[in-house]
This record gives C-alpha cells, sequence and structure tokens, in this order.
C-alpha cells in the first residue's frame, strides 16, 4: 500500500458514522450485511448511511454486492490488512515490547480468542 491509498482509507474512516459502519462489516464478516440492516443497526437514516457507505467503498475499504433486491456490503479485509501493515511497517524499531501488544492481537484472532 502506498501512501495515497493509506491517507484515503485513513481519511474514510476519521468519522464516527463511517468508523462505525466499518466497525460493524468487520464484525460481520465476509457475508457482510445488507445496506438497509447496517442503517437500522447504527439507526441512521438511509441517505446519511448510503453517504457513508460510498466514502468506505470510494476508499476501498468496502466492496458490494447483489443479492436479489439488496445490495450486501463487506469490508475488504485484504485492504484493511494492507492498511493494519502500512501503518505498522516500521513498529518497534528493534523493540518488540513495543508491539507486543498487537502481535497478541493478532495472535488471539488465529486462536479465536477475543481481546477487550
Amino acid at each position: 500500500m502506498d501512501i495515497t491509498n493509506a491517507l484515503a482509507g485513513l481519511s474514510a474512516l476519521a468519522h464516527e458514522g463511517r468508523l462505525s459502519v466499518f466497525r460493524l462489516l468487520v464484525k460481520a464478516g465476509p457475508a457482510g450485511l445488507a445496506a438497509g440492516e447496517i442503517a437500522r443497526k447504527l439507526d441512521t437514516q438511509p441517505n446519511t448511511m448510503s453517504a457513508q457507505l460510498l466514502v468506505l467503498s470510494n476508499a476501498g475499504l468496502i466492496h458490494a454486492r447483489r443479492d436479489g433486491r439488496s445490495i450486501i456490503y463487506a469490508a475488504d479485509f485484504e485492504r484493511m490488512g494492507g492498511l493494519l501493515r502500512f501503518l505498522t511497517k516500521d513498529c518497534c524499531g528493534g523493540r518488540p515490547e513495543i508491539c507486543a501488544p498487537l502481535a497478541a492481537t493478532r495472535n488471539s484472532c488465529q486462536t479465536g480468542k477475543r481481546r477487550a
């Protein structure tokens, strides 16, 4: 990931509503959620939700697919991983204890255990 793509992703997430949408879609996993369901779960007006989904989609953080009459949105986990790798690429500076919490979070995801 280059700095332009990282800035687009970070800018898209730098809004409470869009960050909430993205986190909800991450929790939903690859199956994603219908736009109406996202709006209901986050108690957001449909036109506001459409705008938030468009910004996240333009940043490449989510993708949409049609399922009958519904549009299903899902987090783009590859792009999310790229953004996280970009942010932590030079982490630690030779001091692994700095990145230990990140490693612990990663390991808990791999074993299926969630951290608070």
